[in-house]
């Protein structure tokens, strides 16, 4: 693990990109990134020398509602602890962030419930809530 470090920084639309196609989320237009990529609320990046490796951020409105996203890890580097080193920081940012009577969303991959449930998430549909919904634009 020594060889990895954590930076709070964006990524850059090349970095964010080539994450994004290593685990399969293909390309989206450059321009739309540099967008989202500024426009996000928090992000945290995994280095391995100077090459980013992982990354995850929070979107959302800075008070009540945020959204976890993009946590990502090259695949060579899964199974390590760096996803759980990517959420230790982001539920810390929630802690320092969020207020009472917030809202913290996010949608799994598919067999990764079970690691957002070690954090406090729950699934849903739940007696008390609806179904989690999504539309894809195209």
């Amino acid at each position: 693990m020594d060889d990895y470090y954590l930076v709070e920084r964006n990524p850059t639309v090349e970095e964010y990109q080539a994450l994004r196609s290593a685990v399969g989320w293909g390309e989206a237009d450059a321009d739309a990134i540099q967008k989202s990529v500024q426009n996000s609320l928090y992000w945290i990046c995994v280095l391995k020398q100077q090459s980013v490796i992982g990354c995850g951020r929070v979107i959302g409105d800075g008070s009540l509602c945020f959204y976890v996203q993009d946590i990502i890890v090259l695949p060579e580097y899964q199974g390590q602890g760096l996803g759980r080193r990517i959420m230790d920081k982001i539920m810390h940012y929630l802690q320092e962030n969020a207020h009472q009577g917030g809202f913290v969303g996010l949608m799994a991959a598919r067999g990764a419930a079970g690691f957002y449930l070690k954090y406090g998430f729950i699934e849903r549909p739940t007696p008390d809530y609806g179904p989690g919904m999504i539309l894809f634009w195209k």
